[in-house]
C-alpha cells in the first residue's frame, strides 16, 4: 500500500506507539484502519515531507490533530489531481493533437 518494505514498517512500529498492529500467534500482524491511517501519516512526514523519525515524532506529538488535517488535505488533493489527470488522458484520447482550430485567424 505504501511501498516501503516490511523492516521499515516494523521499526515505525517500535518508533512510533500510534501503530500497534494485532499479532496471532505466530506473529502475523493484522492491521487495523488506525493503524493505516497512523503509518499513513508517518509516512507523509517522513517520505513525502523529508523529516527524520525524530522530526516526525515531534511533529506529531506537538500538533497531531493539525498534522493529520493537513495529510488528509494532501491526500485528497493527490486523487483530485489523479482524477484530473485520468479525464485528461481520456478528454486527449477523443481530440486530435494536431487538430488545433480554436478560433483563431484562420
Amino acid at each position: 500500500m505504501f511501498d516501503i518494505n516490511e523492516s521499515t514498517l516494523r521499526f515505525w512500529e517500535k518508533e512510533f506507539d500510534m501503530i500497534h498492529p494485532k499479532k496471532n500467534p505466530k506473529g502475523v500482524r493484522f492491521y487495523k484502519q488506525e493503524d493505516v491511517d497512523a503509518i499513513r501519516l508517518v509516512y507523509h512526514l517522513v517520505k513525502e515531507r523529508g523529516m527524520t523519525l525524530a522530526g516526525a515524532r515531534q511533529r506529531i506529538k506537538d500538533n497531531k490533530g493539525g498534522t493529520v488535517r493537513r495529510e488528509e488535505i494532501v491526500e485528497r488533493l493527490k486523487k483530485i489531481k489523479k482524477e484530473l489527470l485520468s479525464m485528461k488522458e481520456a478528454f486527449d484520447a477523443f481530440s486530435p493533437a494536431d487538430d488545433v482550430s480554436h478560433g483563431g485567424n484562420g
